[in-house]
């Protein structure tokens, strides 16, 4: 073992650590307590926990890997419990779906942005991270229009903000407008949350096929981040002038390079071999439940990178912008199910 990949690793311990005991703990409260659940108190706590004595830089890494690693390996065990026409179940209304609900998003996350008077990168960061998959469109996207770190950081804050604050929201709402209904349930988590580990988190609070076809929905509107990227990217390079258009195009060529996340593909591969019938079912049973103790760690995580300092901090300007843009997703994705679905 390399000294870097040991000291990786070190690095890694505490904060993942702490999350696995936010996790036992939320598990067994949620045992006692089953109509809040295991994932709500696995979030309460690392909320708490994340802002008093474990609010120090030893634990970011730690956090951090539960919140984005931990739930990626999930996804891609997910993958060894579904088959491949259960992925396409949502089909082509729900594509549909998905293209309008993140269409809306990204254009009135612009004139939004506009209005309030922030920047076109900022609006357009805003844009990406809330019509596709949270922190990872914003880094995707960024290198893409030239954005500033500033611009970066700002942004990925208020969506995951934004995304934590909606958890709560969302699954009240869907159990109030359509009782619970798997399909329209599902599409309401899976094309309105900002991250994967987001949708999951809410669904926990339903039904497990809920947290399935949530995870689906999700997954699909991951796949369109090539083209969202690609999108605000030509339209950041056309309102600059001639010679910042020409390094930024040779800078686009060189660093903006746009992928489908990898636990996507690891979802696919495991979900077109269980649909060979090449994993036994007693081996997607053990995939289903290392997948469920991943994501319960991974939300002990999100709970604990959830800074209420943050959120002071960026002032109500930016907090407006963010809700603002919450509301719209809310109010398109109702009209939207009740149109498409």
């Amino acid at each position: 073992m390399s000294k870097t990949y040991k000291n990786k690793i070190l690095n890694i311990l505490p904060g993942l650590a702490v999350c696995v005991i936010i996790a036992i703990i939320g598990s067994i409260i949620g045992k006692f307590i089953p109509s809040l659940g295991a994932a709500t108190f696995c979030i309460i706590i690392g909320m708490i926990v994340g802002n008093t004595f474990c609010n120090k830089k030893s634990y970011a890494a730690g956090a951090k890997f539960s919140e984005s690693d931990l739930l990626a390996y999930s996804i891609v065990l997910m993958g060894g419990t579904l088959k491949i026409e259960e992925v396409f179940s949502i089909g082509g209304n729900g594509i549909l779906f998905i293209v309008v609900q993140m269409a809306i998003t990204i254009v009135c996350a612009c004139y939004i942005g506009r209005f309030l008077k922030f920047s076109r990168d900022f609006s357009y960061l805003m844009a990406a991270g809330n019509a596709v998959c949270g922190s990872s469109a914003i880094a995707a996207t960024a290198p893409a229009i030239k954005a500033k770190e500033e611009d970066v950081g700002i942004s990925i804050t208020m969506v995951n903000l934004t995304g934590t604050f909606l958890m709560f929201i969302l699954p009240a709402l869907a159990e109030k407008l359509y009782g619970g209904a798997t399909l329209q349930s599902s599409a309401m988590l899976g094309g309105v949350l900002q991250s994967v580990g987001q949708v999951i988190g809410a669904a926990t609070f339903m039904t497990p096929e809920v947290v399935e076809l949530s995870a689906i929905f999700k997954i699909v509107r991951i796949i369109f981040i090539v083209f969202v990227v690609l999108i605000l990217g030509e339209l950041s390079v056309r309102h600059k002038n001639e010679k910042v258009e020409k390094a930024h195009k040779e800078k686009k060529k060189k660093k903006a390079k746009i992928s489908i996340p990898w636990f996507i593909i690891g979802f696919f591969i495991l979900c077109l071999i269980n649909s060979m019938g090449f994993i036994p079912q007693g081996l997607s049973d053990l995939f289903h439940t290392i997948s469920g103790k991943f994501e319960i760690i991974a939300l002990a995580g999100i709970g604990m990178r959830v800074k209420f300092s943050e959120l002071v901090k960026q002032g109500p300007k930016a907090s407006i912008f963010a809700l603002s843009i919450a509301v719209v997703q809310v109010t398109s994705v109702v009209v939207l199910i009740n149109i498409l679905l």
